[in-house]
């Protein structure tokens, strides 16, 4: 059953936050590697939510819906910002761009999740893990 919660824009919340979920997922079995690609996706987009979209401003939200179970865990985080167009980020391994710091949240969370999908605004995310065949199985 999904889990709707509302934070403000505070880096020290999202961080609680944080450790809660990956609790609720260490608990339905997911294996130190999941738990570790989870963790670093739900930084980035809550690092991500809060100083890009909402410009740190205390006055916006962050909202987080997240759905686990044993099987896959959904999470779709929003911000009051006015979005992007993740394809317009430019891709942080190229040449070019290796000096600069902006970028590789987006790549990390593409390589470490099963699904990364936009809104069509670009002011929400939504992250999907699913459970390895071998720790589904036990």
């Amino acid at each position: 059953m999904a889990e709707k919660t509302v934070i403000p824009s505070d880096l020290v919340r999202a961080r609680e936050l944080e450790e809660q979920l990956l609790k609720e997922v260490a608990e339905c079995g997911f294996d130190d590697g999941e738990i570790f690609a989870i963790k670093l996706a739900l930084e980035e987009s809550f690092i991500n939510a809060i100083r890009h979209g909402n410009k740190s401003d205390p006055n916006k939200s962050v909202r987080i819906t997240s759905d686990i179970n044993n099987r896959q865990v959904v999470f779709t985080i929003s911000d009051d910002g006015p979005g992007f167009t993740p394809n317009d980020v430019p891709d942080p391994t190229t040449k070019e761009n290796l000096e600069k710091p902006s970028g590789r949240g987006l790549m990390l969370m593409r390589a470490y999740m099963d699904e990364v999908s936009y809104n069509t605004r670009g002011n929400e995310v939504r992250l999907v893990k699913r459970r390895s065949k071998s720790t589904a199985s036990r």
